[in-house]
């Protein structure tokens, strides 16, 4: 990939951030053949002050090969099903690949540079979560809640994507989102919420829980009689554990109320 992007005469190049604290974020450069691809990451990422990245001591490089030869999804085996190119993750180097048609896949997109933040993020002292911002007035609540129980909730909503960044100024989505005003974060949430959806009558409409509790339910999970960890995503690079336990010291130290929410049980309005 690297190979093509330089033999191409006009390369053009983004730079950004994902999550949207200087101390904690992660810093992306861009390095694109086709101005579509930059243009679709740059809705993405947030902005970055000049020179950040290449002033940052661990960036992540985005290429993007849109004009790639097919003959390469032939070589790594892909077959028809790269026909509108793939995306390939570089832990080690830090670096995503996205081939052909990929940068318009957003969501993957987004899912593979979250992977390839969260240890960047998790290092600098911020807090990477599966979790969504609901914003009500000046309400800030940090919602844990599996999909199927955040459709309550959408008109508050400040993305639809799970993935915030809780550091020590306050709270951001990872990614951009339009309901975000200029380029500060939110500050600490006025609540932190799990929700839940479960019908077997165990657990109530909804109980205040205790930072260990909380710490327990976010690692465990507790739905219709089975335990689902379902607030932490199955592609987090992070260990569950450990974010359990950092979750664990944040709530200590901000002492925010934690609720319990059963989305079953007949709560309507949690703000």
């Amino acid at each position: 990939v690297t190979t093509h992007i330089s033999s191409i005469s006009n390369i053009f190049v983004h730079d950004g951030a994902i999550g949207l604290s200087p101390e904690s974020d992660a810093k992306v450069r861009v390095i694109s053949d086709s101005p579509s691809a930059i243009l679709s990451l740059s809705r993405v990422l947030w902005e970055t002050p000049t020179r950040a990245v290449s002033h940052d001591s661990c960036p992540l490089t985005v290429y993007t090969a849109t004009s790639i030869s097919t003959a390469v999804e032939d070589i790594i085996g892909l077959g028809a099903q790269g026909n509108n190119g793939f995306i390939a993750a570089d832990i080690e180097r830090s670096s995503l690949i996205l081939c052909g048609k990929a940068f318009a896949d957003i969501n993957g997109t987004k899912l593979a540079l979250t992977a390839l933040s969260e240890p960047v993020i998790f290092a600098r002292g911020g807090l990477p979560l599966s979790a969504r911002l609901l914003v009500s007035c000046d309400t800030v609540v940090l919602l844990f809640a599996p999909e199927n129980a955040i459709w309550s909730y959408s008109d508050l909503l400040v993305s639809a994507d799970a993935g915030v960044v809780l550091f020590p100024q306050g709270v951001a989505p990872l990614f951009q989102t339009k309901k975000l005003g200029g380029i500060n974060p939110y500050r600490i949430p006025s609540a932190f919420i799990l929700a839940t959806s479960d019908s077997s009558g165990t657990i109530p409409s909804i109980s205040k829980l205790s930072p260990g509790q909380a710490a327990y339910h976010f690692l465990a999970g507790y739905q219709n009689g089975e335990f689902v960890p379902a607030y932490a995503k199955g592609s987090s690079s992070i260990g569950v554990l450990d974010l359990a336990k950092t979750l664990l010291s944040k709530l200590k130290q901000y002492q925010v109320p934690t609720f319990l929410v059963n989305v079953d049980g007949g709560v309507k309005n949690i703000t």
